[in-house]
């Protein structure tokens, strides 16, 4: 079949998804409602569902007095007996696969269970449904004349007790129909390798005289693959090497310091980036619209959503809403329920609505990824914005940072200390401070409260960090490549030492 018609029949296909988009943009409140009936339907005989009656809840109300709210450490042991082929624990399918994240640093690793109708309901779906919308916004496209550039986890698949664990991304690479290879680069053998350096020049070998049309991954890691194409290649820009490459879907870290390296490597104006909001525990928001910043809330996965506003966090006053109660401009926490068998489950993520008609969204951060020490609520979403502008201001590209409190102790007051590491570095890092902090004081409040006359905050202290300081520290804890991110916020110091004897 001529790859034109091939284009053509393709996107039509896909594109039929946008009827289902919309009904569920137009009904949320009745979509989340029909999801979580489903979901306590057919979870009703399992060991949850008996424990909680869901048999007997018929409305939202009930189903939070009978089920309390859990973190992983909370549901671990219900996890663990599904891990050892227990079947009718969290869910009434058997759970073969548990995607295993442990973040950057844990060395504790948490064990997502992954159901059939997780796979087929949640993570595939979602992925037709990126390149709907996608299509849908760019009727002229030639997305399948080509290939996509995929890059995952660098983990293998391992078998236990009946069950397999790895990466998410080694899950859905194993579980896709074969014919799925054939529009993707490198192929499934590479994707799954295990040893990052290996693996990132396989990839470059198969992909550098690929036709590439799209790709897709985290920004820190495929930066690295990129930059490693156009050395091995020789050439200037990414378009000298694949003329039809004209979309990156992104996700799993902020795109926002990595947004002018890309555009350097990929000088063109109609180029397209799209973002993803997709974890281990399921796949939450798509963009919908070219040229924005924000998230389609995708309600028909088979997820139930509540949130908990981030002011009542963890205190005595905290409450939980459905979606119907959000509001906008607000930080909430995400609880989930998902036909994977998670129930109330706090996956740590910190969002924020920009519109409730439809509900849109932006990542802000995560529950334990914040500085709150001195009650200055700073939140990732504040430090981009705040390294955008001095990074604007300084002609400096940012790579990769950490920051982390300075305690007070005796007489001397408190403070922020921060690691950055530099594509181009400013010239006057006194003068990229001072604009980063000013920045911090626009856009977070309480920050400015406690900056007031240096009352409770000094001055950031800011280090520059040596070249591959983040890669060696990563490298050293095993965790280069795919989906390990670095730590950008933390209440406590301990990441920051480790960086700084690696300085």
């Amino acid at each position: 079949m001529p790859l034109a018609l091939f284009n053509s029949i393709t996107s039509w296909f896909l594109r039929r998804r946008i009827d289902q988009i919309q009904q569920f943009v137009n009904n949320p409140h009745q979509t989340q409602e029909r999801v979580l009936a489903e979901l306590l339907n057919a979870a009703k005989d399992t060991e949850i569902g008996k424990k909680y009656g869901f048999s007997e809840i018929e409305n939202y109300q009930q189903f939070v007095q009978n089920t309390p709210l859990v973190t992983y450490e909370e549901f671990e042991p219900y996890i663990d007996r599904a891990r050892k082929g227990e079947r009718n624990v969290l869910w009434h399918s058997p759970i073969k696969w548990f995607a295993k994240s442990s973040g950057t640093t844990n060395a504790k690793s948490k064990f997502i269970p992954v159901s059939e109708e997780a796979l087929q309901d949640c993570h595939y779906k979602s992925g037709k449904d990126m390149l709907c919308l996608y299509l849908n916004n760019n009727e002229n496209s030639n997305l399948f004349t080509g290939k996509s550039l995929r890059l995952g986890g660098s983990k293998e698949l391992y078998q236990e007790n009946g069950t397999y664990f790895g990466d998410l991304s080694a899950i859905l690479i194993e579980n896709l129909p074969f014919w799925a290879e054939f529009s993707s680069t490198p192929s499934n053998k590479v994707s799954l390798m295990s040893e990052w350096e290996t693996k990132l020049q396989a990839i470059v070998k198969e992909a550098k005289n690929a036709n590439v049309t799209s790709m897709a991954g985290v920004p820190s890691w495929m930066l690295v693959l990129l930059n490693r194409v156009l050395e091995e290649t020789g050439k200037n820009n990414l378009l000298e090497i694949w003329k039809n490459l004209e979309v990156y879907f992104h996700g799993g870290v902020s795109f926002v310091p990595y947004r002018e390296q890309y555009k350097k490597i990929i000088p063109s104006d109609t180029f397209r980036y799209y973002e993803i909001y997709n974890a281990s525990e399921g796949f939450f928001g798509i963009q919908d619209r070219n040229n924005s910043d924000e998230l389609l809330l995708m309600l028909d996965y088979g997820v139930f959503y509540e949130f908990i506003p981030m002011d009542t966090f963890g205190t005595n006053q905290q409450k939980v809403i459905p979606l119907s109660e959000v509001e906008l401009g607000k930080n909430y926490a995400m609880v989930i329920t998902t036909n994977a068998g998670l129930w109330r489950y706090i996956i740590g993520d910190t969002i924020r609505f920009t519109s409730v008609s439809p509900y849109r969204i932006k990542i802000t951060g995560r529950t334990k990824h914040f500085i709150n020490v001195f009650g200055e609520e700073l939140i990732i979403e504040n430090t981009e914005k705040g390294l955008k502008k001095a990074c604007e201001l300084t002609n400096s590209h940012v790579k990769d940072y950490t920051v982390a409190p300075i305690f007070m102790k005796d007489k001397l007051k408190g403070g922020h200390e921060w690691i950055i590491e530099f594509d181009k570095e400013p010239l006057n890092i006194e003068k990229f401070t001072e604009i980063l902090d000013e920045e911090l004081k626009k856009v977070n409040s309480d920050y400015e409260a406690k900056r007031y006359n240096n009352m409770t905050l000094n001055m950031p202290t800011v280090h520059v960090a040596r070249q591959n300081l983040f890669h060696d520290w990563l490298k050293n804890k095993g965790k280069l490549g795919g989906q390990n991110k670095v730590p950008r916020l933390s209440n406590s110091r301990e990441h920051l030492e480790e960086l700084l004897k690696f300085m």
